[in-house]
């Protein structure tokens, strides 16, 4: 945005409309999950108006810290992107179900969780025989990304996370993140970088670097948005100041996840886990029987689970 207008005549035309397009650009909406008042039908349906919020205080700050230690040798271990999409200061690690106790508190917090499942649950009816049957397909874990970003890294591209799905409107949404810091998150040091009410677009209109605003965060605070929110992290301009997060990122129950989960959580690590985070991976059925395994619910199989949620196929 600066070097836009720094190149531009300040009284130019191009930089008027610049600085009124910037100045309407609206800002994301803040709850602290610490006030009774935040419910999750209030994140829900602000997340619905603006395709994104931030949430303040969503995991307290030695939970973050437990996450920041967890995660720290995998940052410091991880092999530069050979893709460029992540820019080579970007440290990653992923997996994190496996990998960090911490964050599987993260994910099952119930703000999460009933944000989660009221956004990304789905309803639907069909004939077996002249059975008329509705069954409701719970969201699964797409992918688990904590991002580590030095100084000097570069802005990453706009983009929408849910590209990978291929979705229609008709399926909106597909997706959602949920993004938490582990770390002071400003717009110097990387701030993730989001175009609210983006998510109304069409596929015709791209994004402009003036449209998006930074999402700052104080430790544990955390910034929920859809899949199709026009989103980058942001360039880290300091000398000494890195910028960490925790990324969970969540699909409806019957789309292909991001990340094999499979592979990075396989039964044997998955097996102590909690029913709700197996599923949460995609053990359970997306009914009315996606998923399963030799015709029968791989919850059962693999792990002996007859609950109110198993499968008969």
């Amino acid at each position: 945005m600066s070097a836009s207008i720094t190149n531009t005549s300040l009284n130019s035309p191009v930089a008027v409309t610049i600085a009124a397009q910037v100045s309407t650009t609206p800002a994301l909406a803040k709850f602290d999950a610490e006030d009774p008042a935040t419910t999750a039908p209030a994140v829900v349906d602000t997340i619905r108006r603006d395709g994104g919020v931030i949430v303040k205080n969503l995991i307290n700050h030695d939970l973050a810290m437990q996450i920041k230690q967890e995660l720290k040798p995998y940052f410091d271990n991880d092999r530069i992107d050979p893709t460029g999409f992540f820019p080579e200061t970007t440290k990653r690690a992923s997996g994190l179900v496996s990998i960090s106790p911490g964050c599987v508190d993260y994910l099952t917090k119930p703000l999460v969780i009933d944000v989660v499942n009221t956004l990304l649950s789905s309803t639907y009816s069909f004939w077996l025989g002249k059975k008329l049957r509705t069954v409701t397909s719970k969201p699964q874990i797409s992918s688990t990304t904590a991002f580590r970003v030095n100084p000097g890294g570069r802005a990453q591209e706009l983009h929408r996370d849910d590209a990978d799905l291929h979705p229609r409107t008709a399926d909106f949404p597909v997706m959602l993140g949920c993004i938490v810091a582990i770390s002071k998150i400003t717009k110097e040091n990387g701030a993730t970088q989001v175009i609210p009410g983006s998510h109304v677009w069409g596929p015709e209109r791209a994004p402009e670097v003036y449209e998006a605003i930074p999402a700052e965060l104080e430790i544990g605070d955390a910034l929920f948005f859809l899949g199709n929110t026009y989103h980058g992290g942001g360039a880290n301009t300091t000398k000494d100041e890195v910028r960490e997060n925790v990324g969970l990122f969540f699909t409806k129950g019957f789309y292909r996840q991001s990340e094999n989960q499979y592979l990075m959580v396989p039964p044997e690590k998955a097996r102590p886990l909690s029913n709700q985070v197996k599923r949460l991976l995609g053990y359970g059925i997306s009914p009315p029987g996606n998923g399963f395994y030799q015709y029968q619910d791989p919850m059962r199989v693999l792990f002996g689970v007859e609950d109110e949620e198993t499968v008969d196929l």
